[in-house]
């Protein structure tokens, strides 16, 4: 059995310091052998820049996963084709800098991770995630041997990530949604043994909207005018997910959601 950790969007120094400080413990409280975070909002809630992923990297992540605000940082693009742990969205053209999907040898087989974004509201509109996303899982399979596949699926409609989730059923383990910032209670093994849960949430402070503070954002909904969001600060609300899989089939044995305020570390 094979058992991954999934951390979703890490927001800003609050989030970034959080999993740092609890990696330790959760891994040993799950019985973790892979590590995956989504760290598209790390630097200041706007992507992520080499150095912020080196850190989670050097903090025991295996592979951090992004999203839409993937190149919200310029100094990442022409990093990323050196790190192959760092992955953009699989369903961008031939010929954009980085990795949608990497596989990682670990002492208990290879681990696929695939990182794939949705077209319904949101920007930039990319190629067709459901050819892409199943192309991809079909090739992992028969070209690389993989069984162990775990999708980062992020989108903003629940319709397309439950979707993608039937899509995938049965040739991918997982396919754990990330972007909305706010964890779904619908976590389950769908009918050929992949495993679901709509949206992870985020690794971000508690007391905010999204992670950020909220009288910028009252105002901007009570004004309609522009306004500036900054990332809030602590506690942070640390959600993601648990997933077991039989790693010689590839099939899931279990999902559980994780959900806990972490409060500041003493420095």
């Amino acid at each position: 059995m094979i058992t991954i950790l999934f951390i979703g969007d890490v927001v800003g120094e609050p989030g970034r310091t959080a999993v740092k400080h609890m990696l330790p413990e959760l891994k040993r409280e799950h019985g973790a052998d892979f590590i995956i975070v989504n760290g598209e909002n790390a630097a200041a809630g706007r992507g992520i820049t080499p150095r912020l992923a080196q850190e989670l990297l050097h903090a025991g992540v295996d592979v951090i996963t992004t999203g839409d605000h993937v190149w919200d940082q310029a100094e990442l693009a022409p990093w990323m084709e050196s790190e192959p742990r760092v992955l953009r969205p699989v369903n961008y053209p031939q010929g954009t800098p980085g990795h949608g999907s990497v596989v990682v040898e670990t002492p208990k087989g290879k681990i696929a991770v695939m990182q794939v974004q949705g077209r319904s509201f949101i920007q930039p509109p990319l190629e067709n995630p459901f050819l892409i996303s199943e192309a991809e899982a079909k090739r992992l399979r028969e070209e690389k041997g993989v069984r162990v596949i775990f999708v980062d699926m992020h989108a903003e409609t629940t319709s397309e990530k439950i979707s993608t989730g039937y899509n995938l059923d049965g040739l991918v383990s997982a396919v754990v949604g990330t972007h909305t910032h706010v964890q779904t209670a619908d976590e389950t093994i769908l009918e050929r043994g992949t495993a679901y849960l709509t949206d992870a949430g985020m690794c971000g402070p508690a007391v905010g909207v999204l992670g950020r503070e909220r009288e910028p954002i009252l105002q901007r909904f009570r004004t309609s005018m522009p306004a500036k969001f900054p990332v809030a600060n602590w506690p942070v609300r640390l959600c993601g997910a648990v997933v077991q899989i039989d790693e010689a089939t590839g099939r899931a044995l279990s999902i559980a959601r994780i959900n806990k305020i972490v409060e500041k570390p003493a420095s």
